[in-house]
């Protein structure tokens, strides 16, 4: 069957659009994304103001629109940290409903560490054993770790890649304290969460990145991806301190030509590393590996186990 996925991020709306049956790999047939930055149309409240609106609907509905001339047999349609932390999000969720007939499931941060570590899980097998995993998002850092599909603890903090370049990196290139200021604020946060919730989990076995900015990193840290197998490169904690003073002190229209950056991610690939870097030490992580699933392949592997256990 063909099934779609619509995912409202803090950076993109992402259409996936794959073949799937129970027991079986999904097979992508289509992918698309809008680049929107929602961080940026927020006011001083936590709103969604009426630009960001416009073009998050306009966005929505030119995935709609792809959906319907593709053809699926069902379409599951997320948002997640922008839409679900906004101060108006409730009535920017009716207003796309009302113009695109797409209505939006909302998922919570344990939501999405959840179900990305389902994608994980499947992607890397048994073998892999206790998975800690770090998912940066636009808005949110998720971290997650277990040993089965489904993490044994997990957490989401405000400390996604455009939120943070939003709160502490506005000048571009930013200086140097202002790049000092956002590792405090990460140390602190993530060494309360290890502290208060990952304590007594033993070593992990792998630990596994994911999202868009882990693997633009991976491919500006650790090189292309192996020719045979299509698998990034891991991220070594060594490969990312030597490369942050370089993107530091580049303006994000120079980022983008840097292997692996596109333009969208350019203005906060900065932030990301920094904070993946700061994850990395404060849980004595020395190597990434890195995985090309995550949240929506995650939301089609659960619907298919859904759909499989109806049969």
């Amino acid at each position: 069957m063909r099934l779609g996925v619509i995912d409202v991020g803090s950076n993109t709306v992402h259409l996936l659009v794959v073949d799937a049956h129970p027991g079986a790999s999904p097979v992508p047939f289509h992918s698309q994304r809008s680049t929107l930055r929602l961080m940026r149309y927020l006011d001083a409240e936590g709103a969604i103001v009426e630009e960001g609106q416009r073009l998050l609907i306009d966005a929505i509905r030119e995935a709609a629109e792809a959906v319907a001339a593709i053809g699926v047999d069902d379409l599951m349609s997320t948002a997640t940290s922008a839409i679900r932390e906004a101060a108006n999000g409730e009535q920017v969720l009716a207003r796309i409903a009302a113009e695109t007939g797409i209505e939006l499931q909302v998922l919570t941060g344990d939501d999405e560490a959840r179900i990305t570590m389902l994608a994980v899980r499947r992607w890397f097998g048994w073998s892999a054993g206790e998975i800690l995993l770090f998912d940066i998002g636009g808005g949110s850092f998720e971290i997650a770790q277990g040993a089965d599909e489904y993490p044994d603890v997990q957490v989401s903090l405000p400390l996604g890649a455009g939120r943070t370049t939003i709160s502490f990196l506005r000048d571009d290139p930013p200086p140097r304290e202002a790049v000092s200021a956002l590792r405090a604020h990460a140390r602190a946060a993530f060494t309360a969460a290890r502290e208060r919730l990952f304590a007594d989990r033993p070593t992990p076995t792998r630990v596994v990145g994911t999202s868009k900015t882990i693997r633009s990193l991976a491919r500006l840290v650790g090189g292309p991806a192996d020719p045979v197998t299509g698998q990034l490169a891991p991220i070594h904690y060594t490969g990312l301190r030597e490369w942050e003073p370089t993107l530091r002190e580049m303006p994000s229209e120079v980022r983008q030509y840097l292997p692996g950056i596109t333009p969208e991610r350019g203005y906060q690939i900065l932030a990301g590393a920094i904070v993946l870097r700061t994850a990395m030490k404060v849980f004595e992580v020395s190597t990434l590996t890195v995985s090309p699933w995550a949240l929506r392949e995650g939301i089609v592997l659960r619907y298919m186990d859904a759909l499989d256990t109806r049969r």
